[in-house]
Order: structure tokens, then C-alpha cells, then sequence
């Protein structure tokens, strides 16, 4: 069974020595491990990808375990199985201002196009409460009249909903480094409204049609703490327009049809288990 296990905390000596004798010593194969000491702000940050022998101990008493590991070291460990539940994997929503992509997710699961549950619908606006509305879906406001996000109950929503894939569905804010190593390891998916590489950033419709482009596109991505996307993506769904058509008609048809048709079809090959990230690399897993 695969495992993930995720550590943050203070900076200090002897931190990752206990987790690791732990698990090896229950006869787990470490597949990954990735250890991130950021000297100016003193944290320590950590992610495991594990074979776990779950006849040795269960995925849930290795939690306990980790968790007082935290506890002895100061710690916040968190241990994540796709295979621990035996049932759809839960998503949370995460929205800013556009509706169309979370409505297609919902509508996805409605018509079981989409093997998973929605959790919950978290925004830093407000826009989207009716969508969650409509499908019966807990909608929490963590932003204030600004749009900034409370990161901390974005987290305490999370792991309140056990929640086991976070999808930005056009999630206007950055998601903060801390959150990120959190749910290290292909659990955090964003959808950009543009192709990467070529067009990062807030406007990549602006920037692709000033340099005359006639093809769109959306890029469907992991998340990973302090990289851009590059070999984390997953699906990419374009759309191509006459020469002369407006800037305005450009946005309508990729914000109305490519984005949503986009990002479903990339939580697919996630909740299906098409692809995982190994090494911060998308790969096509093995059946």
C-alpha cells in the first residue's frame, strides 16, 4: 500500500532520524523522500512516498505513531493512503470568482463521469456559495473584503472535511509554501487558464493574444512547494480561433467550455490513477 507522509515544523537537529528509523524498521520500502531546511525562516519541511506493509500495523496506527513523534519533536506530521478508505476520494473546491469550473466538477460527479466526492467548497470570495448551494455542498468563506485568505482555516477546513484532494478550480491567491509540503505529493491540482510554460501568470489570454496566437489553451497541474509547473502537468485542453476574433470572444470560449472540459478531464486522470507525481514529475502509473 502507498503512503505519503508529510512533516513541518521549526527547524531543529534530529528531526527526520525518528520517522524514518520508525517506518524502515516496520519493514516499509521508501519510494521517495524529499527534506527542505529553509535556513532564514527556520522551518523544516519533509515528504515520504512509502510501500507500507499494512499486516506489520495499519495505516491508522502509523498515524498515531507519527503524530507523537510531532508531538516529541514539534511537528505537525500528517499520513495520507488513496487506500486506506475504500471509497471515492473526497475533494475540496476551492473557488475565487468564476463558477464554471466548479460547476462542471459537481455535474461530473452528478453524472458519475467523475469517480469522486465532493467535500467541501472553500472560497476567498464569496461568488461561488450558490453553485455549492445548488449541489447541497458545505461553501465556507475564508477571505476577508479583500480577497485575502485565512491559510490556517483553509487548513483546518481540510483536514476537518478529510479531505483527500484539494482542486484550485480557478483559486485566485497563491497558496502559501506551508500549506503546499502539507499535502505534498500529487494532492493539491490547480487549473491555469493558460498553456504553460509559454503563458504563466494572472493573464495568459492578454499575453497569448498580444503575440497574434490563435490557439488557447488551459493547463491542468500539480502543485508543488517552491517549483513552477513544468513536469508537473497533467492535462492540457486548447481551442483554436479565426483570425480576427476579439479578445473578449477568446475569453468567453476558454473560460465558458475549455476550462471546465479541461479541469474535469484532469481530475479524472487523477481520481482514476492514470498519473501520480513521483519526484515532482507526472508519470503514468503502472496497473
Amino acid at each position: 500500500m502507498q503512503v505519503t507522509i508529510t512533516a513541518i515544523g521549526p527547524d531543529n537537529c534530529g528531526l527526520a532520524d525518528p520517522i524514518v528509523h520508525f517506518v524502515t524498521s516496520r519493514g516499509a520500502n521508501i519510494h521517495e523522500i524529499q527534506m527542505y531546511d529553509h535556513d532564514i525562516e527556520r522551518v523544516f519541511a519533509m515528504f515520504l512516498r512509502i510501500e507500507w506493509l499494512e499486516d506489520q500495523m495499519s495505516v491508522a496506527d502509523l498515524r498515531k505513531a507519527m503524530i507523537q513523534i510531532g508531538s516529541d519533536k514539534g511537528l505537525e506530521i500528517r499520513v495520507w493512503s488513496r487506500d486506506e478508505q475504500r471509497r471515492a476520494p473526497r475533494l475540496a473546491i476551492c473557488t475565487t470568482f468564476r463558477p464554471e469550473p466548479a460547476l462542471a466538477i459537481l455535474r461530473a460527479i452528478r453524472d458519475r463521469r467523475l469517480n469522486a466526492e465532493a467535500a467541501v467548497m472553500i472560497g476567498n470570495r464569496s461568488n461561488c456559495r450558490g453553485v455549492a448551494e445548488q449541489f447541497n455542498l458545505p461553501f465556507h468563506m475564508i477571505g476577508d473584503a479583500k480577497g485575502n485568505p485565512d491559510n490556517e482555516q483553509m487548513v483546518k477546513l481540510l483536514d476537518g472535511h478529510d479531505v483527500d484532494y484539494i482542486v484550485l478550480a480557478r483559486y485566485m491567491r497563491m497558496i502559501p509554501p506551508t500549506t503546499c509540503w502539507r499535502y505534498a505529493g500529487g494532492r493539491i491540482i490547480n487549473l491555469h487558464h493558460g498553456l504553460l510554460p509559454p503563458f504563466p501568470g494572472p493573464r495568459p489570454y492578454e499575453d497569448a493574444y498580444s503575440r497574434h496566437m490563435l490557439t488557447f489553451g488551459a493547463t491542468i497541474h500539480f502543485i508543488v512547494p517552491e517549483l513552477d509547473a513544468g513536469n508537473q502537468i497533467i492535462h492540457q485542453g486548447t481551442f483554436t480561433v479565426f483570425p480576427g476574433t476579439s479578445l473578449e470572444e477568446v475569453k468567453r470560449k476558454g473560460e465558458e467550455d475549455n476550462e471546465p472540459a479541461c479541469l474535469v478531464e484532469g481530475l479524472r486522470r487523477v481520481v482514476d490513477r492514470d498519473v501520480e507525481l513521483h519526484f515532482h514529475r507526472v508519470i503514468r502509473r503502472e496497473s
